[in-house]
């Protein structure tokens, strides 16, 4: 599907010149000669690479519309993540780069969604939240009340988090997945 150089919005798939492009961060910009333009960041899905690019609003471009698929992790081997699919239990093998920084949260059994384009994965969504247990956290300073800044943590899988003051290690906690923030507490 077509669209104008302005319609494009953040988390939209493009194809751009022979690849697949998730815009990143987009910049509205009406100067005061000439027409309006959008300043577009993404990121290529194939191989990661970077680029940021400017669309007239007379520019269209292609709007891509990808498969999803659910899936289930089951195990790390090497680089390599291996998952099932939750329909055929058929098993595929996918580089851990695919994920990035939100592979640390992957968990055996944890239920993923692939997205396909053309029958290829080119991404792997976790769930938004997960609960960790924080294994370290700094001890408070004496005079912090409950509305003092966050301390440091850890959790269970190495990633280091802020968390309020009252949180203490052994704790169970709700993480968002992508911004690595700390939601509440686990129920």
């Amino acid at each position: 599907m077509k669209i104008s150089g302005v319609d494009i919005r953040p988390g939209n798939i493009l194809e751009y010149e022979g690849g697949i492009w998730k815009v990143a961060k987009i910049q509205h910009t009406q100067p005061g000669k000439g027409g309006a333009y959008m300043q577009v960041e993404m990121k290529n899905l194939q191989d990661g690479r970077k680029t940021n690019v400017r669309f007239r609003s007379a520019d269209t471009i292609e709007r891509v519309r990808l498969d999803t698929k659910d899936f289930q992790f089951l195990y790390a081997e090497g680089n390599m993540l291996v998952f099932m699919d939750t329909e055929t239990y058929e098993q595929i093998n996918l580089p851990a780069d695919l994920l990035g920084d939100a592979a640390a949260f992957l968990e055996d059994g944890m239920q993923v969604m692939l997205e396909l384009w053309e029958e290829k994965p080119i991404s792997v969504q976790l769930p938004e939240q997960v609960e960790a247990t924080i294994v370290e956290a700094d001890a408070v300073v004496k005079g912090q009340t409950a509305s003092s800044s966050y301390k440091p943590a850890v959790l269970e899988n190495g990633v280091r988090v802020m968390v309020p003051p009252h949180i203490e290690s052994g704790t169970r906690i709700v993480v968002d997945v992508y911004e690595r923030t700390y939601v509440g507490k686990a129920g």
